[in-house]
């Protein structure tokens, strides 16, 4: 296996007028107080479109290519006390799915909506469930494929020892296609479920994963299939040698017509994580393509490590995002990551990753949604003090038989107190290079880093994005990739939440 190590430094800061790197900032609005929600939705016909929720009360904002303000537009049709609000985006307009409680019936709407903000059609009802004034009302999800034409609307209600699924699958005009309700056993303890994918035929994908215990490894594997227009699931259990898995991440490969999942693995219940499991699927032939254990080095472990031994190298690590390449093969991406609470020295990762089994193309390398996670406002984390720590990337390139041909370690310190909305990295593409987005927080004032990754995993550092107008920070993990050479980013000015819009 190949080792490249990068060590990330400032050597460059270059101006902004420099062709290099152009910024440009949205102007703050008194209004947007970091307490506020957002999402970037993406950019259609030059406009690029901002979602806003503050307190029951929810907006878009439209900026314009030099980041004004055009137009900022309540969206009045959507009620308060509304739940799990989502995006899909097409070039020129975006569906925006919601639900909400009224009483004890809980409804789930769409409505279709222009470049501009506008609607284009007054709000549709998808579906209702009857919940009861005290039942859980969150239990709608929207997914969709990655050409945008198959969108699934499903439900999740646990019922004892079993779990009710109700999938309605929807084509790009939201006309419905086929509804399915479909059991699976399930207990709260012992069962793991990963996120939830579709692909472009369809099909409704997930893995399912058993342990012994809530705070055991995963032991057992299984790849679980839901066809079109089929009611049943198809279950592959998958032989794992008597290890043991951590959290299983999916991938689908619709250009290959395969399906990539990946883990981090043990090889003694409740050990250290020993290296990388990854295994292939093939849709079309409905059968493994691959099953690969590949075992981390000393070497490896020794450059992933800041401090402390190796042995427990990875125990800190999560994977964050898979890039799939238009031949099968791939680049995985993981983080370190702990956090300390007050009076606490207790970390236990399966507290971060099974606390809940609900959870929520550019040239060379396939289209991907980036690894981002979610803005949390200030105010949500009551009087208990939380820091956080991001620190080194671990990236693997993948090959098509689930071999890793190379590895590249991106050192990075990052912590902070109470919020780590300004921690981690995003990634963008520019043909077969992958930006590396974080804040260097080495010196007082924050430094955004832009560092690459070419396809043979050498890398490049790009000139360190600095900018002349002080106050400003970056939340490089919510940015957003816009164009081929352009990425939305938020960022904080004086407590108010704003845009940067930066061109490479």
């Amino acid at each position: 296996m190949k080792v490249v190590v990068f060590i990330v430094g400032l050597f460059f800061i270059l101006p902004l007028c420099l062709p290099a790197q152009q910024i440009t900032f949205s102007e703050p609005l008194k209004e947007d107080s970091r307490d506020m929600n957002f999402d970037v939705i993406g950019k259609m016909k030059g406009n690029v479109i901002v979602f806003k929720n503050l307190r029951w009360k929810y907006a878009l904002n439209i900026y314009n290519d030099s980041m004004q303000l055009k137009d900022k537009l309540e969206l009045d049709f959507i009620p308060g006390k509304t739940f799990n609000v989502d995006f899909i985006a097409y070039p020129d307009f975006f569906y925006l799915i919601y639900q909400y409680q009224k009483k004890g019936l809980l409804y789930c709407m769409a409505v279709k909506m222009d470049a501009n903000g506008k609607k284009i059609n007054e709000p549709i009802q998808l579906d209702t469930t009857q919940i009861g004034v005290l039942g859980d009302n969150k239990i709608y999800s929207t997914i969709n494929s990655d050409d945008k034409k198959k969108i699934i609307l499903f439900k999740i209600q646990k019922r004892d020892n079993r779990v009710e699924f109700v999938t309605l699958l929807f084509d790009d005009q939201l006309l419905l296609q086929h509804t399915s309700r479909l059991y699976f056993d399930y207990n709260d303890r012992n069962d793991a479920l990963s996120d939830f994918l579709l692909d472009n035929e369809g099909n409704f994908i997930f893995a399912s994963s058993l342990k012994n215990n809530s705070r055991d490894n995963l032991s057992t594997l299984s790849l679980v299939i839901k066809k079109p227009l089929e009611d049943s699931f198809r279950i592959k259990k998958l032989n794992l040698d008597k290890t043991y898995l951590d959290e299983v991440k999916i991938k689908v490969d619709n250009v290959n017509n395969r399906y990539v999942l990946n883990s981090l693995f043990y090889k003694e219940r409740n050990g250290n994580i020993e290296g990388l499991y990854s295994y292939i699927w093939d849709a079309n032939a409905d059968s493994s393509v691959a099953k690969v254990f590949s075992f981390f080095d000393e070497e490896l472990k020794s450059m992933a490590k800041s401090s402390g031994n190796s042995k427990y190298a990875f125990n800190d690590f999560f994977i964050r995002n898979v890039i799939l390449k238009r031949d099968g093969s791939y680049i995985l991406m993981a983080e370190d990551y702990s956090s300390q609470s007050t009076g606490s020295n207790n970390w236990n990762r399966s507290d971060y990753l099974y606390g809940s089994p609900f959870l929520s193309p550019y040239s060379y390398y396939q289209y991907y949604p980036s690894y981002g996670g979610y803005y949390r406002p200030f105010n949500n984390f009551g009087n208990q003090s939380i820091r956080y720590y991001y620190e080194n990337v671990l990236v693997i390139s993948v090959d098509q038989n689930a071999k890793p041909s190379w590895t590249n370690v991106i050192h990075k310190q990052q912590f902070s107190d109470d919020t780590d909305n300004y921690l981690s990295f995003n990634t963008f593409i520019t043909g077969s290079e992958i930006h590396f987005l974080f804040n260097d927080i080495s010196k007082r004032e924050k430094l955004l880093s832009d560092n690459i990754i070419t396809a043979d995993g050498s890398t490049k550092r790009s000139p360190t994005i600095k900018t002349f107008e002080k106050g400003y920070e970056f939340m490089p993990r919510f940015a957003k990739q816009t164009g081929f050479r352009q990425v939305i980013l938020p960022c904080s000015y004086r407590g108010l939440i704003c845009f940067a819009k930066i061109d490479f």
